[in-house]
């Protein structure tokens, strides 16, 4: 086998798990393949021979590479405000392929790629390399070009930061489904105290910009309720890798949601109403999947259920 052959093999074998990484230090699925453009020209014009991990190798210079896009994003926005909206990684919910599994995996939620913007891009490095891919900090203070504890310091304030503004989903993606179509079932049947029981408490919902902020069950059911009312088809999805909807008006997309359940009970709402960042999305396969209203009353045993323990307590007269 050539040498270039055998570099295309290595590099293709570990493509997964470098997207991953560009994937949460850019928050944008075209930024993290151009990114894996520029490793692999890198590593095409090094000499192998002399690369004994290649795995660090690969990792270390995706960091690198991925540090000077989000320095040179940083540079481009100066004058702009507010938070760089992350792209978000939408597919049909019915029909993923499972070569998708890998990359679904290691997908995050809208909420936590929010909150990794707002880190300078040496605390994103620092925190996304350590906290979710495991790299030394030795290894993450020779990208930054730093001492390891300069490099402990920056992971460790990016972790204060991150920690508490987003939740946790659970793993078990068919049963978030399952409480994301009852949410949406209840919603169509107008039951208010059904939707209040697969809410938690504390939920929030908001949108990317954060236009409006719902806090609370009550506040949640009650314009989940009112958006019901409209008569809008929503179809399911997966955005980045999590239970979601894309709601259509006249097969026009006009909000797209996406879902954090945690324990069975849906603890966030992510929103994203902006009619330019919906064009630019890629919703094919959504569009052509059949609205929830098959999961509502009128499908019967095809309503998702609510567990006992999600189920509400009867009102007091």
């Amino acid at each position: 086998m050539r040498e270039q052959d055998w570099l295309i093999q290595r590099f293709e074998q570990r493509r997964g798990r470098l997207k991953a990484v560009a994937r949460r230090m850019l928050g944008s699925a075209s930024e993290a393949d151009d990114a894996l453009q520029e490793v692999w020209l890198r590593l095409s014009r090094s000499d192998a021979s002399s690369i004994e991990h290649l795995d660090a190798w690969l990792t270390t210079v995706a960091g690198r590479v991925c540090l000077d896009m989000l320095r040179s994003r940083e540079r481009r926005r100066e004058e702009l405000f507010g938070v760089h909206p992350p792209e978000p990684i939408v597919t049909d919910a019915a029909g993923l392929d499972p070569q998708d599994d890998v990359l679904l995996a290691d997908s995050v939620g809208l909420a936590l790629l929010v909150v990794l913007d707002t880190l300078t891009p040496s605390e994103r490095l620092a925190f996304v390399l350590h906290d979710m891919f495991a790299v030394p900090f030795d290894d993450i203070a020779t990208v930054l070009d730093s001492s390891p504890s300069a490099a402990r310091q920056l992971a460790s304030r990016a972790r204060r930061r991150v920690r508490g503004r987003t939740q946790v989903p659970d793993a078990d993606l068919t049963r978030q489904q399952e409480v994301v179509d009852a949410f949406f079932a209840a919603a169509r049947e107008g039951d208010f105290d059904r939707l209040v029981a697969l809410l938690d408490p504390k939920v929030v919902a908001h949108d990317l910009a954060r236009i409006r902020i719902l806090r609370g069950a009550q506040a949640v059911a009650r314009a989940a309720l009112a958006g019901a009312r409209t008569g809008h088809e929503v179809r399911p999805a997966l955005v980045n890798g999590t239970p979601g909807a894309v709601v259509f008006d006249d097969e026009r997309p006009v909000l797209m949601m996406v879902f954090a359940v945690v324990g069975d009970r849906i603890a966030q709402i992510e929103g994203i109403r902006d009619p330019d960042r919906l064009r630019r999305i890629d919703l094919a396969d959504v569009a052509t999947q059949p609205p929830l209203a098959a999961l509502g009353a009128e499908s019967g045993p095809e309503t998702a259920p609510v567990p006992p323990e999600c189920r509400a307590a009867p009102r007091t007269p």
